[in-house]
């Protein structure tokens, strides 16, 4: 296949919508709907369905609209409406003034579950909760009837009305659709429709003492807003025997459900109950946590929305469920932030290099590149003295084999300065080199040796004299396995596989001067450690803070965890 075939290939979702264009159904419209609960934040998995139902209907002009879900006031807080709505903006949609909750209809939701108990399909039932389990079935047992299965007509409306006015206590009863109990599909077995629950609700507050269940409120919430297309991902395939027949029973109109494969990332968990679960335990230190892969904590981090759109784009829509390398994420930030991202110099762990034969009371201001991909965004000044900073790591006193930084009569060049070479090493009482002596050569102003002779290794620094002190945070995978949910003891959960090194603070990290005015969610590259972000929670005017992003994928990464390997 070609690449301009590649290009005008679509998934099969957009081959449906094309059929249905074709055939002028639903008058030839488009129009979609991203459906999130407000009990949590939205992650990275809901990106997905953003980028799709959001992006579809632009593709076909139609529209999109946002519409909460509230079913559950147990769960549900302003707080994440609110997140919801930030997060949908910052990945560059507009719902415009299509904002809708299950909450405006839940009015017509009431008369819709009175028509079903007029009709002789629905029953108020006296089951609790685990009476209803075990009267349910299993997937080779059929269901039993409910001994308030066969209340009448009048019966079951008194009662239903009774529930409404609030005569019973929570889970005294609830209202149960009249369908199945032998059917193979759980689903179908006289699932719950309403249930009593007093608490107050985020928008109608105390108006109601009685919610729809969200597999009840969902179908009919779509044809009320005269969707099209309702997508969904494939744990909801078995529930749309339910959603028909909801909507059958009602005689309305009726939207086409097409199911797809939900995301799921290698050492991430993308369940809102565990990451609920994190944040209330304090195994991270909110949801925003850099380290969540909730869109206000990938935000944090430093992740633009091009980046998670391409990254969208790229994995595309399945009909089966698979995994992803979470290296496909981050390579799609790379492609992204190695296009705009400014290059500085940074040194997180430092060493102090005295140049013995560089004037002590000269500096100088060199030219370094802003960005290497695009000439245009030019050059700034950096200033050099005689006294810089390394990375403790860029030096050994007694180096191993293929080791070409500094260290005793190796010479290495300077990222835009000198070549200098190792004279000696100073060390404390502990025998822990603290400082190492250099001489520098003059005529390598720039980085290049007029005589043309090569090294083999440039490194970057910072002088000391300019350089200011700054807190980074270096971030690694929240867990340690590719899937979290393994674990080898029974009664263990998925917080074992929690790593205890995601999360590392340097407090005296030396930086060029001109990073000081950096300002929240600026994005840098800090040459050859990686892409960091300023701290958008815990920086000031003057004193930010860098949280890393992601790392590179360089030879000297490669070298720093072969290393730490082997201190291991």
């Amino acid at each position: 296949m070609t690449e301009k075939e590649l290009k005008r290939s679509k998934d099969f979702i957009r081959e449906i919508i094309d059929a249905d264009l074709n055939s002028k159904k639903n008058d030839a419209r488009v129009h979609t709907r991203f459906p999130p609960e407000p009990n949590g934040y939205l992650h990275i998995g809901h990106a997905k369905s953003i980028c799709l139902n959001f992006g579809i209907a632009k593709e076909y002009n139609g529209f999109c609209n946002l519409r909460f879900d509230d079913t559950n006031p147990c769960k549900e807080e302003t707080e994440y409406v609110e997140s919801i709505k930030e997060d949908v903006r910052w990945l560059g949609f507009d719902w415009q003034q299509r904002e809708f909750y299950a909450s405006d209809y839940f009015e017509k939701l009431y008369e819709y579950a009175l028509e079903l108990i007029n009709k002789g399909k629905a029953y108020v039932c006296g089951l609790n909760a685990q009476q209803i389990r075990e009267f349910r079935g299993t997937l080779t047992e059929p269901g039993k009837n409910s001994p308030f299965r066969e209340r009448s007509v009048k019966e079951n409306l008194d009662l239903f009305k009774r529930m409404r006015k609030g005569e019973f206590e929570d889970g005294a009863c609830v209202l149960r659709a009249k369908i199945d109990m032998n059917s193979p599909n759980l689903n179908m077995r006289d699932p719950v429709l309403y249930r009593i629950m007093r608490a107050n609700h985020h928008r109608t507050q105390n108006k109601w003492c009685i919610y729809p269940m969200y597999d009840f409120a969902h179908g009919f919430c779509d044809s009320i807003e005269r969707i099209t297309h309702s997508i969904c991902t494939l744990e909801f395939e078995n529930h749309r025997p339910l959603y028909d027949w909801f909507l059958n029973e009602a005689a309305i109109f009726h939207p086409q459900q097409i199911e797809f494969a939900r995301l799921n990332l290698t050492y991430t968990v993308l369940s809102k109950r565990k990451l609920l679960a994190l944040v209330e335990k304090k195994h991270v230190s909110g949801w925003d946590d850099p380290r969540m892969p909730t869109l206000s904590g990938l935000r944090r981090r430093g992740y633009t929305p091009q980046a998670i759109r391409k990254f969208c784009e790229h994995i595309g829509v399945a009909k089966f469920n698979s995994i992803i390398d979470i290296a496909v994420l981050e390579n799609s930030l790379r492609e992204e932030l190695n296009k705009k991202a400014l290059r500085a110099m940074a040194v997180l762990k430092p060493l102090k290099v005295v140049i013995d034969n560089y004037p002590q009371d000269k500096f100088e201001e060199l030219d370094a590149v802003n960005n290497p991909e695009d000439p245009s965004m030019g050059v700034h000044k950096v200033p050099f003295s005689g006294i810089i900073y390394i990375e403790k790591d860029d030096f050994r006193e007694d180096p191993p084999k293929k080791f070409y930084r500094l260290s005793p009569g190796m010479e290495v060049r300077l990222r835009y300065a000198y070549f200098i070479t190792c004279t000696h090493a100073v060390k404390d009482d502990n025998g822990e080199v603290i400082e190492v002596h250099c001489r520098y050569d003059p005529a390598t102003r720039g980085g290049d040796a007029p005589d043309g002779r090569k090294v083999k290794a440039t490194i970057h620094w910072v002088s000391a004299q300019h350089a200011f002190d700054s807190q980074v945070r270096l971030y690694e995978y929240l867990f340690i396995k590719e899937n979290p949910d393994e674990v080898e003891k029974e009664g263990d959960d998925f917080t074992v596989n929690l790593n205890p090194d995601s999360l590392q603070i340097l407090n005296s990290c030396k930086l060029e001067p001109g990073l000081k005015l950096a300002k929240s969610g600026d994005i840098f590259q800090f040459e050859r450690l990686g892409y960091f972000c300023v701290d958008s929670k815990d920086s000031s005017a003057g004193r930010p803070v860098f949280n890393r992003t992601v790392s590179l994928r360089d030879s000297w990464a490669k070298i720093e965890k072969k290393e730490k390997s082997e201190k291991q």
